[in-house]
């Protein structure tokens, strides 16, 4: 028996890169999946590889079982619907992760308001908004996991005088994590007193090499000392969801940190490890 043997999860984001990862590993320890993005067909992605479609037949020719679902979180509505989407198909939901994220590389005195905007709408109203939704499911019952995956950005410069002056364009996206994992941790308080139900954020310790990572020059590739696996941040979100929420619940961790502390790897290294995380996970 899997570890998610008879759960329902869903998985934003998960046409390609750390969702993919996320929603095939779950599918391979027993959960029915509801894999959401925008990308539904191979090639409709103006510059990424990457589909709903191509995640979805990878979990179904393992034996697993999973449904893709269209869906533009940045939209209210198209939350709902993604939720109403996967009761409808598999029952009432077990486990959310939000893994869905944009970013535009763009310094803040030129970045565009608009896109600021539906960067915010994705990597943090898109968290509340389905969270609230799923907890309909998950307090009544007491049981529940929602896996928020962060970003090592959230860790700030901190102040100055600054040495280094590069501008690299990772404000917004830095901020919008920083809110997600205080978002976090407040939920996590809130469900405390259902005792069954863990609220968590995972970040990679090293950077994973992605379609966007590796388009945005951010990593070279599977391989890159840089990086690491993307099957590490999978197995870290897999832990979070599986293990006893009194456990983790309110947890801000990073992927190589909470696989070594639970003992599922031996070696760590990175964000948590050998490298300062951000304030919320050392609270």
């Amino acid at each position: 028996m899997g570890k998610l043997t008879g759960k329902v999860a869903i998985v934003t984001g998960a046409s390609r890169g750390i969702g993919q990862q996320i929603a095939e590993l779950f599918a391979s320890e027993g959960a029915k999946v509801v894999c959401a993005a925008r990308t539904l067909n191979e090639g409709e992605h103006k510059m990424l590889e990457g589909s709903l479609s191509r995640t979805v037949d990878a979990i179904k020719a393992a034996g697993g079982e999973a449904t893709a679902v269209t869906a533009d979180v940045s939209v209210e509505s198209e939350c709902l619907s993604l939720v109403e989407s996967a009761r409808a198909a598999y029952g009432p939901i077990d486990i959310l992760v939000n893994n869905a994220a944009l970013n535009y590389y763009l310094p803040t005195d030129t970045y565009p308001t608009n896109r600021w905007v539906r960067c915010f709408a994705i990597n943090v109203h898109a968290p509340f908004i389905l969270s609230k939704a799923v907890l309909t499911d998950m307090i009544p019952r007491r049981s529940g996991a929602i896996v928020n995956i962060s970003s090592g950005a959230a860790i700030g410069p901190g102040r100055g005088p600054y040495e280094d002056q590069t501008v690299r364009g990772g404000v917004m996206y830095g901020a919008s994590k920083a809110a997600l994992e205080r978002f976090t941790q407040g939920l996590a308080q809130e469900v405390s007193q259902y005792q069954g139900i863990a609220v968590t954020a995972v970040s990679p310790s090293q950077v994973v090499p992605t379609p966007g990572t590796i388009h945005h020059k951010l990593v070279t590739g599977i391989g890159d000392p840089k990086g690491e696996h993307p099957m590490l941040m999978a197995r870290a979100a897999l832990l979070l969801a599986s293990e006893a929420p009194l456990k983790v619940n309110g947890r801000v961790t990073y992927s190589q940190q909470i696989l070594k502390e639970f003992g599922w790897i031996q070696e760590a290294t990175g964000r948590g490890v050998t490298i300062r995380g951000s304030g919320y996970s050392l609270i």
